[in-house]
C-alpha cells in the first residue's frame, strides 16, 4: 500500500520555538545588557567589613565617583531601568545614575551585600589573621560566614536576581548597583569560572562591569572593572 505524504506544515509548526531565531528573516529576541556598578567609597572602604549594617554612607570621594559613573551611563540612550541594593551606599551611588537617565532607583534585595553574620563590622586586618581567612581566599565555595551566608548562596541570589531583571527588560540596558563580592560572583558565573577563583576578579569602587545576556546561549562578559572607558561601544546595535 502506498504511503501517504506527510501533511504540509502549518505556519505555527514552522515558527521558531520560544527564544529561537526565526528562519523567515525576522529578528529574534534581542540580548539584554546589564551594567553592574559597585558603590562608591565610604569611610570604611578597605578597612572594615561593613556587610549589611545600616547607616554607612558615601564619603566625598565616593560621591564624586558616583557622579562620574552617572555621566558615563547617562550618555547611553537605551537604559530602561536602574536597580540598587537597598543599603544607603548603593542607593546613594544609584541616585545620580537615575537622574542622568531620567529614571527612578528601584531597590532590589537580590543585589544586597553578602550576609557576613558575626563578621559584620570586623576590621579586615583582624579577620585576615583568622584561620578561616585562607578558606575565604582560596576555597570560598566551601565557606559560610558564621551566622551568615555562604558565598555559593550569595552567588545564587545575585544570579537569580539578574535573571529576573533580564526577563523583565528584554533587549534593553539595565543598571544594577551592588557590592564587590556579589558582582565578582556574578561575573564569575557569567564567565563560567569556578566560584573558588572569583577572588581573582577585581571590582573597584564605582567600576562598571558589563554582561550581555542573550536569550539563546551563554552570557558574554564585555567589560570588568571599567572605570573610565566610553560605554557606548558595549551597547548592542
Amino acid at each position: 500500500m502506498a504511503r501517504r505524504p506527510s501533511p504540509t506544515p502549518t505556519p505555527d509548526a514552522e515558527a521558531a520555538a520560544p527564544g529561537e531565531t526565526p528562519t523567515d528573516g525576522q529578528a529574534g529576541p534581542k540580548p539584554t545588557l546589564v551594567l553592574l556598578v559597585r558603590h562608591g567609597t565610604t569611610p570604611t572602604t578597605g578597612s572594615t567589613l561593613p556587610g549589611r549594617a545600616p547607616g554607612l554612607h558615601l564619603n566625598p570621594a565616593g560621591q564624586r565617583q558616583a557622579a562620574a559613573a552617572a555621566r558615563r551611563i547617562g550618555r547611553l540612550r537605551s537604559v530602561a531601568a536602574v536597580y540598587a541594593s537597598p543599603l544607603e551606599r548603593t542607593q546613594e551611588t544609584a541616585a545620580p545614575i537615575a537622574e542622568a537617565t531620567g529614571l527612578e532607583v528601584q531597590p532590589h534585595p537580590g543585589l544586597l551585600e553578602c550576609e557576613f553574620g558575626e563578621w559584620t563590622g570586623g576590621q579586615l586586618k583582624d579577620l585576615a589573621r583568622r584561620p578561616e581567612w585562607r578558606q575565604v581566599q582560596h576555597s570560598p565555595s566551601s565557606f559560610r560566614f558564621p551566622g551568615g551566608e555562604s558565598f555559593a548562596e550569595a552567588q545564587l541570589r545575585i544570579c537569580s536576581a539578574l535573571a529576573g531583571l533580564v526577563a523583565a527588560h528584554p533587549g534593553s540596558t539595565v543598571v544594577a548597583v551592588s557590592h564587590a563580592d556579589p558582582i565578582k560572583a556574578a561575573v564569575a558565573a557569567a564567565i563560567g569560572t569556578h566560584l573558588d577563583l572569583f577572588q581573582r576578579i577585581v571590582v573597584s569602587p564605582c567600576s562598571i562591569s558589563a554582561v550581555l545576556y542573550a536569550p539563546n546561549g551563554a552570557p558574554v562578559v564585555l567589560a570588568v572593572n571599567s572605570t573610565g572607558a566610553d560605554l557606548k561601544s558595549l551597547v548592542p546595535s
